[in-house]
């Protein structure tokens, strides 16, 4: 869904405080992700960029997507996607520790999906995980 259906959903999202966990995770294909937790609903979620349909890679080649069905909305705007729920503040803090650190590396989607499974946010066997992508 896009951001505006997402607090559409849930009315206690738009008062909710909200705290941003970066902008700029990057997954294995290089689509960047913004993490963010509403603190009224414990909700952790992302919104993910559009999936290119093609790319080039370092050494000039280029690959074309073609593996899935890439729904228009998706095409054309960010996509959100609630990953976890996690109830108060200090808990978040820890299983996040050191996030701004891991954020700018290639790939971070790795590091905050193996923290989020390690403290219970994440399922270990959730294919549906847009941070699995």
């Amino acid at each position: 869904m896009d951001i505006e259906e997402f607090y559409d959903a849930d009315e206690r999202r738009r008062r909710s405080p909200e705290i941003e966990l970066g902008r700029d995770w990057r997954d294995r294909f290089g689509v960047r992700h913004e993490l963010n937790w509403l603190e009224d609903t414990g909700e952790l979620y992302v919104m993910r960029e559009p999936v290119p349909r093609e790319w080039a890679d370092p050494f000039g080649g280029i690959h074309y997507q073609g593996t899935h069905e890439v729904e228009q909305g998706e095409v054309e705007g960010m996509t959100v996607s609630v990953v976890g729920t996690v109830a108060a503040r200090p808990a978040l803090e820890t299983a996040l520790e050191g996030w701004e650190e891991a954020m700018p590396h290639p790939d971070s989607v790795a590091w905050l999906v193996e923290r989020l499974r390690r403290h219970g946010i994440l399922g270990t066997a959730d294919p549906a995980s847009p941070l699995d992508a």
